[in-house]
């Protein structure tokens, strides 16, 4: 079952939380659109920012959004002129949902820095799609970062590329681990994280496992 199930929902509720916080009993299709909007639009415009994770809370008038993010200071900006832009990015984001301007709730936006950003799985994948999109050595990629997640501390790591890797004719699969990954035993932190990299002989798929310890 651990080799079939995503490991972050295979482990909601014993190690992992929810990554939106809200009951919504009538407009449940609309909430959940929105929710996907919103992390598709952040995730694009703070992309430079390294984001790892967002948070959303929903009360019955207000939306709080907390990014965690490699570089909190791209997002901030000068005097919180950062946080401002994307507040009005926002609202226009979701103005798509409700275009009446009178329903339109109250929205915080905090942003958080990531501890440890070598222990961070969507970082880590995020890096090695960009750097295959660079047509660097996949090689050389996936030994560097798997050396990277094991200096900060993690009990193990997997990363697996599926396509047609290095512009071969006929797609195949590359693996590499370190240390121990037990995808079946609930109680251990395996982050995971999927990511396309879109190369110029097609796309090549990124999956990255990282087994942490507790409290990292």
């Amino acid at each position: 079952m651990g080799q079939k199930v995503n490991p972050l929902a295979l482990r909601l509720g014993p190690v992992f939380d929810w990554s939106s916080h809200w009951f919504e009993n009538k407009r449940y299709k609309e909430v959940l659109m929105q929710d996907y909007t919103i992390r598709k639009a952040l995730l694009q415009r703070l992309k430079n920012a390294g984001v790892a994770k967002i948070v959303i809370d929903r009360s019955i008038n207000s939306i709080k959004i907390t990014a965690f993010v490699s570089r909190p200071g791209m997002v901030i900006g000068r005097a919180g002129t950062g946080l401002e832009d994307l507040k009005k990015f926002l609202l226009t984001v979701m103005r798509t949902f409700d275009k009446s301007k009178k329903n339109a709730p109250k929205l915080d936006i905090r942003v958080e820095p990531v501890k440890e950003p070598n222990l961070d799985a969507f970082l880590m994948a995020t890096t090695i799609a960009d750097q295959l999109a660079k047509r660097l050595s996949y090689k050389r990629v996936m030994l560097a970062t798997a050396e990277k997640v094991m200096n900060a501390g993690a009990k193990g790591v997997r990363i697996i590329l599926s396509g047609r890797i290095a512009g071969a004719e006929i797609s195949r699969r590359e693996k590499i681990q370190r240390g121990t990954v037990p995808l079946s035993t609930i109680r251990e932190h395996v982050y995971f994280a999927s990511v396309p990299s879109l190369t110029k002989k097609g796309y090549i798929g990124v999956k990255v496992w990282i087994n942490r310890p507790e409290g990292k």
